[in-house]
């Protein structure tokens, strides 16, 4: 099948809103989607070092929030304290949460401590059914995983007047583009309340990037030609001014700069003199209009109704 030779549009930076860090790359799973390639294996983690630089680049540059991602980030030893530390600073927190973590031994105590510092929750669950999450995720996935919203919700999360957000993901088990986000919610919370009387906050659906493990598996099926096809085809222009990487900056566990995560996945560093979160302590620096750096896989970013770390954008 011939691929449509479309290059992605040139897009600028806007002004830097989201600081989304990956703070390792170990896992305590090893889902069959993931772009990072998390597992239990990876023994990459964000050194103390860059930890500490994180408070001081959030204040220099008056950054509205942390995005803290992995692997599973609260497997990191300072993953509590650089959460204390960035709230204090009155800034807002989102922990992407693989929920299973909460069932792990020595991490009981974690939904508490979530909730007591406000921290906002997004977390992957790609189905409402249990045959559907533990093919894509592993045997025993979604047991876990409700058992972790069930106790998320006893803490306030996702409860109306609350004030905790939780917000659940999903993402196609197969090359396809997402559902409607809209339709797909009113779904996940009518059969999760009725089957588990668990409640959330917003469902975000994202497309599947073609990148690492995700793109192994659509070679090892024949299919990836076909899904970059589908993803360049469906390109919708309109979502171009909000694509998550004209606000959000990346930074991978060595303190590394990259204009979004996938990016960051595939070695594209940013372009410019900015390029490690040393520099982001300059005073008066700024990324606007910078350059964005782009690729093929972006298209999975504006196919349909677009797809970002918050859902789509259309």
């Amino acid at each position: 099948m011939e691929i449509t030779k479309t290059k992605f549009p040139e897009i600028k930076r806007d002004y830097l809103e989201t600081l989304q860090i990956n703070i390792g790359y170990k896992c305590n799973q090893a889902c069959s989607h993931c772009h990072v390639n998390s597992s239990p294996s990876r023994t990459e983690m964000m050194s103390d070092d860059i930890i500490k630089l994180i408070p001081k680049v959030i204040k220099t540059n008056n950054i509205k929030l942390l995005d803290i991602t992995g692997g599973a980030p609260e497997l990191h030893p300072k993953f509590k304290q650089l959460v204390k530390e960035v709230r204090s600073l009155n800034v807002e927190v989102m922990d992407r949460c693989n929920l299973t973590i909460l069932t792990e031994p020595g991490y009981e105590n974690l939904a508490g401590f979530l909730a007591s510092n406000k921290v906002q929750i997004t977390a992957s669950l790609p189905c409402y059914l249990e045959g559907n999450v533990d093919k894509q995720r592993g045997k025993g996935v979604f047991e876990k995983s409700i058992l972790a919203l069930k106790k998320l919700n006893s803490f306030g999360y996702g409860i109306k007047d609350k004030g905790l957000i939780l917000n659940l993901v999903y993402n196609p088990s197969g090359p396809q583009l997402p559902p409607s986000q809209k339709e797909l919610e009113d779904t996940y919370r009518l059969e999760l309340k009725e089957r588990f009387g668990i409640f959330f906050s917003n469902l975000f659906v994202l497309a599947n990037m073609p990148i690492n493990r995700y793109e192994n598996y659509l070679k090892i099926i024949g299919k990836l030609t076909e899904y970059n096809k589908l993803l360049k085809d469906n390109h919708n222009s309109e979502n171009i001014n909000s694509v998550m990487c004209r606000n959000t900056l990346s930074v991978d566990w060595k303190g590394y700069l990259y204009d979004c995560d996938f990016n960051q996945q595939l070695g594209m560093r940013r372009n410019g003199d900015i390029k490690h979160l040393d520099d982001l302590l300059i005073p008066f620096v700024s990324l606007r209009d910078n350059p964005i750096s782009t690729g093929d896989h972006c298209f999975g970013c504006t196919a349909g109704a677009g797809s970002s770390c918050g859902g789509e954008l259309a």
